[in-house]
């Protein structure tokens, strides 16, 4: 298997619930903000998925939990996409606590690829697809948008 997209982020308090454990909608937040910067790595131009070039709506997200991540945990979001189709495309997404292998929470997240003007689907350019398909393997990128070459 190729060395996926992974994206770093740290667990804030206002994200917990009383237990300080990560609230469950909050994960629809995290895999919100691996795929733009996915999608910032991997299609040709950093600014495709946010200036009308590459627009795109979701239509469908499934999460399973498996255990939960807590206040202050790093978070490692590993990301990829497992499903092209004519005009739309899935990313799937594994999180785990930074540096292990566990994984706490799994998502798929459906989304079509529409007109910037009109939010009528249209289908994935070629160039895009190809870039999806790729996926900025091995590409890691902390929450204040560093990118970094993945470690050796």
């Amino acid at each position: 298997m190729k060395a996926r997209f992974r994206y770093y982020l740290r667990v804030r308090y206002q994200e917990c619930d009383a237990q300080h454990v990560v609230f469950n909608a909050r994960y629809g937040d995290y895999f919100d903000l691996a795929c733009f910067e996915f999608l910032r790595a991997a299609l040709p131009r950093p600014d495709d998925a946010f200036d009308g070039t590459f627009e795109m709506q979701t239509v469908r997200q499934v999460t399973e939990w498996r255990a939960p991540a807590r206040f202050d945990d790093v978070l490692e979001i590993s990301m990829w996409t497992s499903r092209m189709g004519t005009t739309s495309f899935a990313l799937s997404a594994e999180i785990r606590r930074a540096g292990s292998s566990d994984v706490l929470v799994t998502g798929e997240t459906t989304y079509v690829h529409v007109d910037h003007r009109t939010f009528v689907k249209k289908e994935v350019p070629a160039n895009m697809r190809v870039a999806l398909e790729a996926g900025a393997a091995g590409r890691v990128v902390d929450h204040a948008g560093y990118l970094r070459p993945a470690p050796h």
